[in-house]
């Protein structure tokens, strides 16, 4: 028994390795360019090794979607929660999904951005994960501003959604213009930043609370 868990601690252990790598690549190079020999060079695992944890390119596709959703929700939704619900918790998640473009917690940019490019129009089983993931995550930004509206503090706002639809097409086009000029990055995330603040004051949010989000961190403490 004791062999047989510290087989299977090395192989968890290899297998976050491994993904940790795949996650990042793809973030850079594509997540369809992905291959177990590139990734077994950057990991510096052997290939067989790579094919015995995952079994396909596929597998290992969607096998990285996932551990850059729990990487996703570390850098940006665990963080938000220390507030409680509604604005704050709003306002806290958009400071974070600055941060996590901003903080190059994928070297690319945003890995969710990069592979939906790279996967919109190719239908399967990995299209339809990461799909889902930016489902989960749209759904998420407007659960929270329902909550704002429900108590009271956003009290202009009638469509959670369609706040959620606009927060991350202002999303998208920072991080798009923050990796490829990178050089002018800090003028993207400022902006965005006086976006989602124009957006919260617009529906009527509190001016104090939603001047959280121009300021990095701020809206955590």
């Amino acid at each position: 028994m004791t062999m047989i868990d510290g087989r299977r601690a090395r192989g968890d252990a290899s297998r976050r390795l491994v993904l940790a790598h795949a996650a990042d690549l793809a973030s850079m190079e594509g997540l369809d360019g992905l291959s177990i020999g590139r990734l077994a060079a950057e990991a510096e695992v052997s290939k067989s090794g790579i094919a015995t944890l995952f079994g396909s390119k596929e597998q290992l596709q969607l096998a990285t979607v996932a551990a850059a959703a729990e990487r996703f929700a570390a850098a940006v939704i665990e963080p938000a929660r220390v507030q409680p619900r509604g604005i704050r918790r709003l306002t806290a998640l958009l400071d974070r999904v600055v941060a996590y473009s901003e903080d190059r917690v994928f070297p690319g940019g945003c890995f969710f951005s990069a592979s939906a490019a790279d996967f919109h129009s190719k239908p399967g089983a990995v299209r339809d994960a990461l799909a889902d993931q930016l489902e989960n995550w749209l759904g998420y930004l407007a659960a929270s501003a329902r909550f704002a509206v429900e108590q009271g503090e956003l009290p202009g706002l009638d469509d959670p959604d369609q706040l959620a639809f606009e927060l991350q097409g202002t999303f998208e086009w920072m991080n798009l213009m923050a990796v490829i000029r990178e050089a002018d990055s800090a003028v993207h995330y400022g902006r965005a930043r006086k976006a989602y603040h124009g957006r919260l004051i617009a529906y009527g949010g509190d001016p104090a609370i939603a001047e959280l989000v121009l300021e990095p961190g701020a809206a955590l403490r």
